[in-house]
């Protein structure tokens, strides 16, 4: 009651401030559908109008998207795939460590696993295990859904039985020696102090901001890949931005569209910032901001710009 006390008051203040038209939040940590259905229905009795568009994440009986749950985990999974596709990765001999076994987490774990790829290391806020042949993500997903711990188990039906593992900690868990580590938690978890003893070959930011900027700078010396949370987080956005157009238009997809559009935006953006930091040989972060940088050009430039209106161009 007190949390439901809580985000309606929220929204009460910045009601002024956000809209289908204006500014459209959407979930993050330790909010849920729930939550968001309360904020949708206290905006809506503020205007007076049924409101769904005016925020994101919220139940499907209110309003809200199907695949929006585990949107942000498939949308990482999504650019993992394109890039072990470039690398010639095989997913039975690629090792990952996933730090923060959340909504993002658990998701884009899942979704390698069933791939093939070995999970050899999870942690939550609690703490993480280790095992150098993997884990089993089902029956850790099961557990943690169950217990609210991720513990090293293996589950056959009903029955689920303890198997060996090295317990470790949060900051162990990111230098283990992986091919890929997925920072899935809180920000700046990987800084200047830590940087040095990363051993993984390609870290895919889901969570915002875990990669410092001083620790950037050291990870592209030792020519450790990053691929940034303005891509490989997105699925989240990019499906609250379905949600919010099937609002509008009053008209809901079924999941089979809504994976396949976000596959197809995850997809095509991955392969623009790629081939580009690629083509000019910078980090993909840098690459991420040339890209969108050069969209805003194009737009400033379909406008007309002052070398335009100028006649500069004329022949």
């Amino acid at each position: 009651m007190e949390l439901e006390r809580l985000s309606r008051s929220f929204i009460r203040r910045i009601a002024d401030f956000i809209g289908p038209d204006v500014d459209i939040p959407a979930p993050d940590v330790y909010t849920n559908e729930r939550i968001m259905g309360w904020m949708m229905d206290e905006y809506s009795t503020i205007r007076r109008k049924h409101s769904p568009a005016m925020i994101s994440g919220k139940p499907v009986s209110m309003g809200g998207s199907v695949g929006r749950a585990d949107a942000t985990g498939r949308g990482a999974y999504y650019c993992i795939r394109e890039l072990a596709k470039k690398l010639k990765m095989v997913p039975s001999e690629t090792r990952v460590a996933v730090q923060g076994f959340g909504n993002a987490g658990r998701h884009v774990a899942r979704l390698l696993h069933k791939d093939g790829y070995r999970i050899v290391g999870v942690s939550d806020s609690q703490g993480g295990i280790y095992r150098p042949e993997g884990f089993d993500i089902p029956s850790l997903i099961r557990t943690k859904e169950e217990t609210r711990e991720v513990k090293a188990v293996y589950c056959d039906g009903a029955l689920c039985r303890s198997i060996d593992a090295d317990n470790l900690t949060n900051a162990e868990l990111l230098e283990l020696d992986v091919d890929i580590l997925i920072p899935a938690a809180l920000e700046n978890q990987i800084t200047d102090e830590n940087a040095p003893n990363i051993k993984a070959r390609y870290i895919v930011e889901v969570a915002n901001g875990p990669v410092t900027s001083a620790a950037d700078k050291i990870l592209i010396e030792n020519d450790i890949e990053v691929i940034p949370d303005i891509i490989a987080n997105a699925g989240g956005v990019t499906v609250s931005y379905f949600e919010w157009l099937q609002n509008r238009s009053g008209f809901y997809w079924e999941l089979q569209e809504v994976h396949q559009k976000l596959q197809s935006i995850m997809t095509t953006e991955f392969d623009n910032v790629y081939e580009l930091a690629r083509e000019l040989k910078i980090n993909m972060r840098t690459a991420a901001y040339v890209h969108a940088l050069r969209r805003l050009g194009e737009t400033l430039e379909a406008k007309g710009t002052r070398s335009y209106f100028a006649n500069e161009n004329a022949h």
